[in-house]
């Protein structure tokens, strides 16, 4: 049976402070690492997110969304589908929202103070969707888990960037409330993660994706976690080395995909 390998959960360079890939090298990256479909999801105005906030709201959202464009650009050159979607922030809790677009953000400046239980009004009055990221995530500078059941759609689950027994409580917790389970791997950068979920059928569009989720039709979330991944210090020479020769096969093989997509093969 033919699986789609689709990343849920990725960040740029333009939109989130933490990204270091622009749009277009995720898109070549992930095309490279074997995906048919990625979702961006920014870190929004609460979070880390990269475009100043004391610019004027329509230039923030410009520049907010400047990484999904250039993303969605080079992805429709080689074969990619490239989503929209975004990771708001409340006090620490971070909810991924998919199903709305630009011109939705740009209409909803109060964004920016809703509280999750006014989101998620405003998400599902407009045909959005809403699914807790990492919500049992450990960090130095968070105080606590801000779980909200009653306001969110659907878990992630796995999260690959996150420890295993972090991604274990997100499944239980799901379980508790009869949530259904999403993957990604909260991607920053360019080396292989390889998280996410495969599907039977292609994602093309993110109403796809929601209807897939929503319905509990069949999927599989990777089970990768961060304890799986290589640990070590700072990066070294050999590492900046591995990392442009991955840049340079990544963009030829983009690129390869990009001539076959031109003539029709």
């Amino acid at each position: 049976m033919t699986q789609y390998k689709i990343e849920t959960h990725l960040h740029t360079a333009e939109g989130s402070k933490c990204g270091w890939a622009t749009g277009a090298e995720q898109a070549e990256a992930r095309l490279f690492e074997g995906y048919d479909t990625i979702i961006v999801t920014d870190h929004f105005f609460r979070g880390n997110t990269r475009p100043e906030r004391s610019l004027p709201w329509e230039e923030y959202v410009d520049q907010f969304c400047s990484g999904y464009e250039h993303a969605k650009a080079r992805g429709d050159e080689i074969g990619l589908t490239v989503l929209f979607g975004f990771e708001d922030n409340y006090q620490g809790s971070e909810f991924l929202i998919y199903g709305l677009d630009k011109d939705w953000i740009r209409k909803n400046p109060d964004l920016r103070v809703w509280t999750p239980w006014e989101e998620y009004e405003h998400v599902h009055g407009d045909g959005g969707y809403m699914v807790q990221a990492h919500p049992f995530r450990e960090r130095n500078y968070l105080r606590g888990f801000g779980l909200y059941p009653m306001y969110t759609d659907a878990v992630e689950g796995i999260n690959s960037s996150q420890s295993r027994i972090m991604n274990e409580r997100a499944i239980w917790y799901a379980k508790q409330f009869d949530k259904p389970l999403t993957a990604g791997s909260d991607v920053h950068g360019i080396p292989n993660v390889g998280g996410g979920m495969l599907t039977q059928k292609r994602i093309r569009t993110i109403e796809d994706y929601i209807s897939m989720v929503k319905n509990r039709e069949p999927y599989e979330l990777i089970s990768i976690h961060q304890d799986d991944k290589p640990q070590g210090g700072p990066p070294g020479p050999e590492f900046f080395e591995k990392l442009e020769k991955q840049k340079a096969d990544m963009k030829a093989f983009a690129d390869e995909a990009a001539r076959k997509l031109r003539e029709g093969r």
